[in-house]
């Protein structure tokens, strides 16, 4: 099974073999979240045409969601989904506006309107897709919880995710990229950060009808995300 390497802060994780480092102390105990993936019967039946790689990637991107943003886990921050939805309505009620408008006067008279119209539309429209394509980028997950440990923690995670195109040695497969910040003091104290990049071919997911493995899934992004979260301390 492909499987890809463990990046912490751009270093390898330490082996049981690696000697302590004396200028690195160590970190106090915490209890770590449980990664634990949701049972069988509270999930849906999700199937998919296997010989698409986009319904493959977003079967995968909507089940990280459902099973990060669980009670019990992270509260999931839709502030890219926000934005745009905000943007693209803003365009259509611009459009919707210019044209009733224009059918209420004559077309001399409302030309002004019009074009001034066409142009907001055009800017909205504009301004979506660079956002859409520079700031939110591959992210499909942010989320964020507050714990108490004598002091109010709060713990970030985001998610990325891409598909590793298929090689004569591999076949497609789903990356994905976690970045983790826990901080206190509404996130000026930095306490700990990880980050890591792992990927899996999409066939150790589904099966030859195209039906996703929900344990299987869970249980892999679980253990990357448990990792990552027990990563490095400052």
């Amino acid at each position: 099974m492909a499987r890809g390497r463990k990046i912490i802060n751009g270093k390898e994780p330490a082996t049981a073999t690696d000697p302590p480092s004396e200028s690195t102390p160590t970190p106090p105990p915490r209890s770590i979240l449980p990664i634990t993936p949701t049972p069988s019967k509270d999930h849906d039946v999700v199937k998919v045409n296997n010989a698409s790689l986009t319904e493959l990637k977003n079967a995968l991107d909507d089940a990280i969601k459902r099973f990060l943003s669980r009670p019990d886990l992270f509260k999931q921050i839709h502030l890219h989904t926000d934005v745009r939805l905000a943007l693209g309505w803003s365009g259509v009620f611009v459009a919707g506006a210019t044209a009733f408008y224009s059918w209420r006067l004559e077309f001399e008279q409302s030309k002004p309107v019009m074009w001034i119209g066409l142009i907001v539309y055009i800017i909205l429209t504009v301004l979506q897709t660079l956002y859409a394509y520079f700031i939110e980028g591959d992210t499909i997950f942010v989320g964020k919880r507050k714990t108490f440990d004598k002091r109010i923690v709060t713990e970030r995670m985001t998610l990325s995710s891409r598909t590793k195109p298929s090689t004569p040695e591999s076949p497609p497969a789903y990356t994905v990229s976690l970045t983790y910040r826990r901080s206190t003091n509404g996130g000026k104290s930095l306490l700990n950060r990880g980050e890591a990049t792992e990927w899996r071919p999409y066939n150790a997911f589904f099966d030859e009808r195209g039906v996703l493995d929900h344990e299987r899934f869970e249980v892999w992004v679980g253990e990357i995300v448990g990792r990552v979260m027990e990563s490095e301390w400052y």
